[in-house]
């Protein structure tokens, strides 16, 4: 019953949109659906048609990767049989600060899929504190696992999850894994599904430069409805993005949620010192380390040191997210603040790579993510400032335009085998707009960091005036960069 009237509220949502949007096109111009009027030609736009290009591009690419080429690859995997099992699998969690339901659900999911995998399996437990090891070990006896199944519990301080996933990789490290071993790193929140692990692991044989690999992601919310649509938007396009990628071998991110590295990989002195101690050396605001973002550390060391990267779209996990408020605008900028930002720190020294190592398109996705937090905001700015100087039918025209391409957009994203919902269209023009003002406001301050489930912020031993010089340097360089985008709308207007 209750499957039956989410069914009928939304779509009862649906024709509330179709008809809000039916008024909105009832009382523009005519001369705005015709292809040949100066309306017409304004509301599309040249760089509207690039923008919108590149979100297609990306979708072509992702559903050729999903529907063509990966289950051409998987019939490949599958063909190698026994011969691509690897020697030994660690399953490493890393928690801190997570509630026991969800501890329990997750270890309980991680053992059995140890269990299951019917590989020789060793659940390493990078733990703070001594509740997680007593619920570790319930557990454990209760599930009861054979003999080629063990446990390692790896107690560390609560410094960070940088620390916790290096204290985790030196204790595999000192189990001395061979080549044909993997490591899945699985995030205290993640829910593994069964199967994952033996969906996952014959690729590393298939691609022997495969360095580590990402599953699907699917998510429970502890949260509001709309913040619960929010986190499944970005799952369904974060799952077009990674198909897309993928078709590269060049996936732009190792979730920490859940990747799967070589063993050989991460026992590397290098890479575990480029999870445990990556930092930045900015121009303007010095040295400082990466409080969070270790998943585009261990993608960034991956790319430098000549591995691949792949995305397994029919391996899922699930997820379970504890907004870090109640109030949706609140937390979701929290959230954007934290995302982008580990995006954008990444970002210069991953173009430094080049498009010898990255490949074109990878490389250009990287130019872009600089390039699209200005151009995002240059519609709704270019149609307000039309309103106020000719008319205020362009405010409705774009809007109009708005409502349109987001509900066409979301109507795309039902090919990813993700379920879409009716505020989708707002939520993409909420995260069109919000998100490119919150990209912009971290690309200037990329040394401020911080955790939304700890609450914890970096700390820099620097001088009052250092502190002083890095925070109005920051002002004055958004006022700036905001000043220039002004006039250059002012200008096309």
């Amino acid at each position: 019953m209750d499957t039956l009237n989410k069914s009928l509220s939304s779509i009862n949502a649906w024709l509330i949109f179709a008809l809000c949007l039916a008024c909105l096109l009832a009382i523009v111009p005519k001369a705005v659906l015709d292809p040949a009027s100066h309306e017409f030609i304004f509301l599309i736009g040249g760089i509207g048609l690039w923008r919108y290009g590149v979100g297609f591009t990306h979708f072509v690419r992702g559903m050729f990767f999903l529907y063509l080429v990966f289950p051409w690859y998987r019939r490949k995997a599958l063909a190698l049989g026994d011969s691509a099992a690897p020697s030994k699998i660690f399953l490493m969690v890393t928690s801190f600060r997570i509630d026991a339901k969800t501890t329990a659900m997750v270890y309980d999911s991680v053992i059995r899929e140890a269990v299951n995998c019917a590989y020789p399996s060793t659940v390493v437990a990078s733990i703070v504190e001594m509740s997680d090891e007593l619920i570790i070990k319930a557990l454990w006896q209760k599930i009861n696992p054979p003999e080629r199944v063990t446990l390692d519990i790896v107690r560390i301080p609560g410094t960070g999850k940088r620390d916790g996933l290096a204290y985790g990789f030196r204790a595999i490290s000192r189990a001395m894994p061979d080549d044909n071993a993997i490591v899945a790193v699985i995030d205290g929140d993640t829910v593994l599904t069964p199967g994952v692990v033996r969906k996952t692991a014959p690729y590393f044989k298939l691609f022997p430069n495969v360095g580590a690999l990402t599953t699907n992601e699917f998510c429970e919310v502890k949260g509001s409805h709309i913040m619960s649509e929010w986190h499944k938007l970005r799952f369904a396009q974060r799952h077009v993005n990674m198909c897309s990628m993928s078709l590269s071998h060049r996936v732009l991110t190792l979730t920490g949620r859940m990747s799967v590295f070589r063993a050989k990989v991460i026992t590397q002195a290098d890479f575990i010192y480029d999870v445990e101690n990556d930092a930045l050396n900015h121009w303007r605001l010095g040295h400082f380390k990466f409080l969070t973002g270790d998943d585009k550390s261990s993608w960034y060391s991956l790319m430098r040191l000549g591995w691949d990267t792949f995305y397994v779209p029919d391996a899922t996990i699930v997820t379970v997210e504890h907004p870090p408020d109640s109030r949706f605008m609140v937390a979701s900028r929290k959230l954007m603040f934290r995302w982008y930002g580990n995006n954008l720190r990444q970002n210069s020294r991953a173009l430094d790579l080049g498009v010898s190592r990255l490949g074109l398109f990878t490389w250009y996705v990287l130019l872009d993510q600089r390039i699209s937090m200005w151009t995002s905001l240059l519609g709704p700015c270019v149609a307000i400032l039309a309103a106020i100087k000719y008319s205020a039918m362009y405010l409705v025209i774009y809007v109009l335009w708005v409502g349109i391409t987001r509900s066409f957009m979301t109507l795309m994203l039902l090919a990813s085998g993700h379920r879409v919902g009716p505020l989708y269209p707002l939520i993409l023009y909420y995260n069109q707009i919000v998100g490119s003002l919150m990209k912009i406001y971290v690309f200037f301050r990329l040394d401020q960091q911080s955790w939304t489930r700890q609450s914890t912020k970096l700390t820099r031993n620097i001088g009052g005036f250092q502190t002083w010089l890095n925070r109005w340097s920051s002002v004055t360089m958004t006022f700036s960069a905001a000043s220039i985008f002004a006039a250059l709308v002012l200008i096309l207007v």
